[in-house]
Parts: C-alpha cells; sequence; structure tokens
C-alpha cells in the first residue's frame, strides 16, 4: 500500500530541483526536520504559526540570494503561505558528490 506524499516531501521535491541547491540541510545539531510516520524530511519544518522554514546546502559559485528567493517560490507555490529559507552551507563540486 503506498499513501500519498506528505506536504514536506512535496516542498522538499519542489526545492531540490531548484538549480543551485545541493540538498536540504537538517540544522547544526540535526533540528531541522518534519517527523513523518516511518520516516523524517530533514531540512524542512512548519511552525504552529503556519511559517514554513527551509534550509539548504548551495553549491559554489550559486548566487546565494536568487537561489534563495527561488528556494522561497517553489516552496511557496506548495504550501502557499510564508517561506523563510535559510542557506546552511556552500560546497564545492568535489564536496557535492
Amino acid at each position: 500500500m503506498t499513501s500519498e506524499p506528505d506536504q514536506a516531501d512535496l516542498i522538499a521535491d519542489a526545492v531540490t530541483a531548484v538549480p543551485g541547491v545541493v540538498g536540504l540541510h537538517a540544522g547544526m545539531f540535526g533540528e531541522v526536520a518534519t517527523y513523518l510516520p516511518g520516516h523524517r524530511v530533514a531540512g524542512i519544518r512548519t511552525n504552529p504559526d503556519g511559517v514554513t522554514e527551509v534550509h539548504v546546502t548551495l553549491r559554489y559559485g550559486t548566487p546565494v540570494r536568487d537561489t534563495a528567493a527561488r528556494v522561497r517560490d517553489a516552496a511557496a507555490a506548495v504550501v502557499g503561505g510564508v517561506v523563510d529559507v535559510t542557506v546552511e552551507d556552500v560546497v564545492t563540486e568535489a564536496s557535492a558528490s
């Protein structure tokens, strides 16, 4: 039996499709995540006030502000609300693989 993807999974898919995004980032201590039955979505957290936090790692050389804006737009298209984006890390091509 398969279930429909949760909103956090949909946000993760949309955000990681943005050019320059290497992946989601769970924060320094792994505290940024959404816990779902059977798995956790690191780097995505929806707060009780309705604000969605998205924490990402970008590829070195990617324009940070522009990419963060694209990440915000991608996530907002899924949630339809306020999205805060945090760029947690920037990695080189060698460390991204």
